[in-house]
């Protein structure tokens, strides 16, 4: 197993995380490429493990933490680590090391980029990005926002551990019609999903309902709102982790609409 950066020939495959297989991946569109083709002239770092027979089975992104989802100085923020566990597809490449050899990568890259330390995200429950993990890696929790905890390595005694960025905004209804509000960040096609399914699902209500898309890729915006990606109907936030059906979207739609 070896660790390179991304190049161009294994871009498709980082657009759909590995993902391939899915047919869900098509729900996503192409906001994970829009993102990368901006981030990458922002310091966005894309590595990719590899198995001895060159098959990709694992991705690490991470950036300046100035263009992530939390607040700090003098830092890289991982937004995902991602190691294939699936037996579709390419099949189940967890448990032997290669989320330990992408984040060390990591951290020897952000080093050498001037970092203090490298600051990361997980659940406090035992599913994708577990905060466990990264304590075992080394990480310690430094601010928590529900199920979510914000993790960081120092690299120097002068860091400063980061904070977690928290929402300020709330979208705002319209009388007479349901409100569609959607946040979208690009970055991760899970959330993409949510935000195109309810995209179409509004269209459906015809003018009975308005789709508010919110574009927190400019930092201005995303400063305003606190938060990345949400998905809100008539104000009310959805849950948008796993990303919800298209047919479960439609039909919450449909509720507030009967009730105008």
């Amino acid at each position: 197993m070896k660790v390179v950066d991304l190049a161009p020939e294994h871009e498709p495959l980082y657009f759909v995380c590995l993902k391939d297989w899915s047919e869900d991946m098509k729900d996503a569109g192409g906001h994970k490429q829009l993102w990368y083709n901006k981030m990458k002239d922002q310091g966005v770092r894309v590595k990719l493990a590899l198995d001895d027979n060159g098959n990709v089975g694992g991705m690490i992104q991470y950036a300046p933490i100035e263009h992530s989802f939390a607040q700090g100085k003098d830092l890289y923020f991982v937004d995902c680590i991602w190691v294939h566990g699936h037996n579709k597809g390419r099949g189940n490449f967890q448990k032997h090391g290669f989320g330990r050899a992408l984040l060390q990568a990591a951290e020897e890259d952000a080093k050498a980029q001037g970092a203090k330390g490298l600051a990361a995200w997980g659940l406090l429950l035992p599913f994708w990005m577990k905060a466990s993990w990264f304590r075992k890696q080394g990480y310690r929790s430094v601010d928590r926002m529900g199920i979510q905890s914000l993790l960081w390595k120092p690299f120097t005694a002068g860091a400063v551990p980061p904070r977690w960025t928290r929402q300020k905004k709330k979208p705002e209804g319209i009388p007479g019609q349901v409100t569609v509000t959607a946040l979208l960040n690009g970055w991760c096609p899970a959330q993409n999903m949510a935000y195109e399914r309810a995209r179409r699902a509004a269209a459906e209500f015809g003018d009975r309902v308005v789709f508010q898309a919110i574009d927190t890729l400019d930092r201005q915006t995303f400063q305003e709102w606190g938060v990345s990606d949400a998905l809100f109907i008539d104000g009310k936030q959805v849950r948008t982790g796993p990303p919800p059906s298209y047919e479960k979207i439609r039909d919450m739609i449909g509720k507030k609409v009967k009730k105008l």
